[in-house]
């Protein structure tokens, strides 16, 4: 059995993306198993060794949706890291087994592109679909254990929210 206090959190970023409307991009992740709800999520992935979290979040919107940072705004981000633990089930089995889970910096960019511009059939894609939802929409599409950080980053950008 893996220890989970033993393990460090693997740094990441996520990135809330949303359209003139303050409605949320969600992507429904591609690895969802046959006949599981599908998972919804917004982007986010791992932090490179020597890389900013702002670039990270530019890099990795870019990887998973193919929006490019000149389609975007900055509109700020969340002040600390938000963390979350892995469930049991997965614990030791996910990046190798070597994190108990993530600890994430959030950013929040206005997508000023139009909706043609958004292209997840990427090299290595990460969505089988997408779509534009509320913020409370996505909250209750997120699966269980990622939940907290969720409402934590809805908080964070609730005036910019529909």
């Amino acid at each position: 059995m893996v220890d989970a206090e033993s393990l460090p959190y693997r740094p990441c970023v996520g990135v809330v993306l949303i359209d003139a409307r303050g409605l949320v991009f969600a992507g429904q992740r591609i690895d969802s198993p046959p006949g599981a709800a599908p998972a919804w999520q917004m982007p986010q992935g791992g932090i490179d060794e020597g890389e900013k979290p702002r670039e990270a979040a530019y890099r990795e919107l870019w990887e998973e949706t193919g929006v490019t940072r000149d389609k975007v705004e900055f509109v700020g981000k969340t002040h600390g890291w938000v963390t979350y633990d892995l469930p049991p089930e997965l614990l030791g089995r996910v990046w190798g087994g070597k994190y108990r889970g993530q600890k994430q910096k959030w950013f929040l960019f206005r997508f000023t592109g139009q909706d043609s511009d958004i292209r997840i059939a990427t090299e290595h894609p990460e969505f089988s679909t997408w779509r534009w939802i509320t913020a409370d929409e996505m909250v209750d599409s997120i699966v269980p254990f990622k939940r907290a950080v969720y409402d934590e980053v809805v908080r964070s950008f609730r005036a910019y929210l529909a």
